[in-house]
Formats: C-alpha cells, structure tokens, sequence
C-alpha cells in the first residue's frame, strides 16, 4: 500500500498506509520521509517476521517458534510501556533482544548477499541504532541501497535526534523497489539455507 500510494503521488494516503507500520509521527512525512520508514520497517521485519520465526522453528520446532512468537507479540505490545506495566514491559524487550540476537546478524548478512554489497556500512553503523539488533539489517540495507537511514524522528509530537546510519542520499520511490526487490531475494536465500538444513538434519 505505501508504494502503491507513492508511485501514485498520493502522499496523504502513503503516510496513512506508513503510519499503519510505523510507531512514528507520519502526518507531516514528505516522500523521503516516507520512504525512510518504510525501508526501515522492512529491514526489521525481515529479522522479526522471517529469519527468527524461521531460525527458532529449525532450532526448537514448533515450541521455538511459539514461544519466540508470544515474546514477540509481548514486546509490539508492552514493551515501551511506562508504569504499571513497565516491569513487565522491560523482561519482555530484554528477551525480544535476546531471541532476535542471532537472527538480526543472519538477516543482516543475508540482506548483504542479496543485494551485493553493503559490507562497509553494516560495519560501521550497525551500533549507531538504539536496539541492540535493528542496527543490523537496517545499516546492511542502508549500505545495499546507498541511502540514509535512521535520522531526527518524531514520536508524539516529540523530535528525537537519532543517529544517521548509512551515506548517500535520501531515499525515494526508486530506492522502496529496489528495497523490494533485495528483501525477495534475501527471503529466497533464506529459504535454499532452511530447505538445506532441513534436509541434512
């Protein structure tokens, strides 16, 4: 929906259809803005929504896969969440940072192989991101893309000086295909990599 919506020049339905994907203020995001975090939202969701689903289903089976779900779906939901629930809410990012620590260094190395390229960047500014793992696949499709991600966002009305991650330009409409298209292809990979250790365990 958000490249559809771009590729239309509808830029108020593109940010309703980012808003939907991102925590972030999306009512005054300009394309690049737009795309920033949709790029970013993808990166992220490739470690969270398919190499660690899919890592801890080929390690635990079906428990793994459960169990890394429920901790998952627990962080989305309470874990930046202040009192009464912030005990709570802390154990299960901790754990979400735990879980994820094996899988965002595999989504990142993927990413970089699917898109040829990308090595300097994850080096170099896979830390600048305030997760300990998010910094990963987001810095290899910063560097496959030659764009910056990361960036002053704003969050309730509130502007956060977060760390650029990347060199180059602004992303646009063209940089969300070609994101596209490295994210199929780095989930092609994945999928030759589990199909073969299925097959050899």
């Amino acid at each position: 929906p958000v490249l559809r919506a771009l590729a239309a020049g509808d830029l108020p339905a593109a940010r309703l259809a980012v808003g939907r994907i991102v925590g972030r203020d999306t009512a005054d995001l300009d394309e690049a803005g737009i795309a920033r975090a949709a790029i970013e939202s993808l990166a992220e969701s490739f470690c969270d929504g398919v190499v660690a689903p899919l890592f801890w289903l080929l390690l635990l089976g079906l428990p793994g896969l459960w169990a890394y779900k429920a901790v998952n779906t627990a962080d989305s939901l309470i874990g930046h969440i202040e009192p009464p629930y912030r005990d709570f809410g802390w154990a299960a990012a901790r754990l979400d940072d735990l879980l994820n620590l094996l899988p965002a260094r595999l989504s990142a190395l993927l990413l970089c192989l699917a898109g040829r390229g990308g090595w300097r960047i994850l080096r170099r500014d896979h830390a600048r991101h305030a997760s300990p793992n998010a910094g990963w696949p987001e810095a290899a499709m910063a560097g496959v893309l030659r764009v910056r991600l990361g960036g002053p966002v704003s969050y309730e009305g509130q502007w956060h000086a977060k760390p650029w991650i990347g060199d180059g330009g602004a992303p646009d409409l063209a940089a969300m295909r070609r994101a596209a298209k490295v994210y199929l292809r780095a989930c092609g990979l994945l999928w030759i990599i589990a199909l073969g250790a299925a097959w050899l365990g």
